[in-house]
C-alpha cells in the first residue's frame, strides 16, 4: 500500500523516475480499488463512484506512466503512442516492463540505488 500513496503523494510530478515496482503496484492498487467500485456501482446502478475515483487518479496515473518512461531512458511524450490502436499499447507496455536505465540519466538518479 505504500507504493500506492507514494504515487499519490507525488500527485502531478512528471520529473524523476519512477521503478517498475512504483509502477505496477500502483497499477495493481487502482486495479483493486477499480473492481470493487464497478460491484458497489453495478449493485446501485450508476457508474458514479467508478468514474469519479478514475477521474481523481487520472494525474497520478500519468505522472507515475511518464517517471517510468524516465526511469527507462525515455521521453515522457512517448506515453503519447498509445493513441496508435492496439501497437502502440503493446510497445508502451513493452516500455513499462523493461529494466531500469543503469546510473544517473538526465532524468536523475536511479531509484534503485536511492532506495539502497
Amino acid at each position: 500500500m505504500s507504493w500506492y500513496l507514494q504515487v499519490l503523494k507525488k500527485y502531478a510530478v512528471f520529473s524523476g523516475r519512477a521503478r517498475r515496482k512504483e509502477y505496477w503496484y500502483f497499477y495493481l492498487a487502482n486495479g483493486i480499488i477499480g473492481f470493487g467500485l464497478g460491484i458497489i456501482d453495478t449493485v446501485l446502478g450508476l457508474p458514479l463512484l467508478l468514474s469519479l475515483y478514475y477521474l481523481a487518479v487520472l494525474l497520478p496515473t500519468i505522472g507515475v506512466s511518464v517517471r517510468r518512461l524516465h526511469d527507462t531512458g525515455r521521453s515522457g511524450w512517448w506515453i503519447l503512442i498509445v493513441l496508435i490502436p492496439l501497437i502502440g499499447a503493446i510497445i508502451l507496455l513493452i516500455y513499462m516492463v523493461s529494466d531500469s536505465q543503469e546510473g544517473t540519466s538526465q532524468y536523475g538518479p536511479s531509484p534503485k540505488l536511492v532506495e539502497q
